[in-house]
């Protein structure tokens, strides 16, 4: 039989669980960025101003999703609204 967890705190995940995913993004997000900006250098003159711009924008774009998900949440945990469920159908 598989035990089944229980989280008895409202408090977010470590940081050092989280920080290798956000690591993980931002690294991706900036290798794209350098391929926006080796594109600039190659590709003929439409192109590579969307390139630019890329290159330009994605450093603002890659810390703001890197750093996404670390928000608090306001209200009542889904833990604890489960168990107020259970305790009010026990309780009928």
């Amino acid at each position: 039989m598989s035990e089944e967890l229980h989280r008895i705190t409202s408090a977010q995940a470590a940081l050092s669980d989280d920080l290798p995913a956000r690591q993980r993004r931002y690294f991706w997000s900036m290798m794209i960025r350098t391929v926006c900006f080796i594109l600039t250098i190659i590709t003929p003159s439409p192109f590579r101003w969307i390139c630019l711009v890329g290159a330009l924008t994605l450093p603002y774009i890659a810390v703001v999703v890197a750093n996404a998900g670390r928000e608090t949440v306001s209200g009542p945990s889904q833990l604890l609204h489960r168990r107020n469920e259970i305790s009010r159908a026990t309780d009928a």
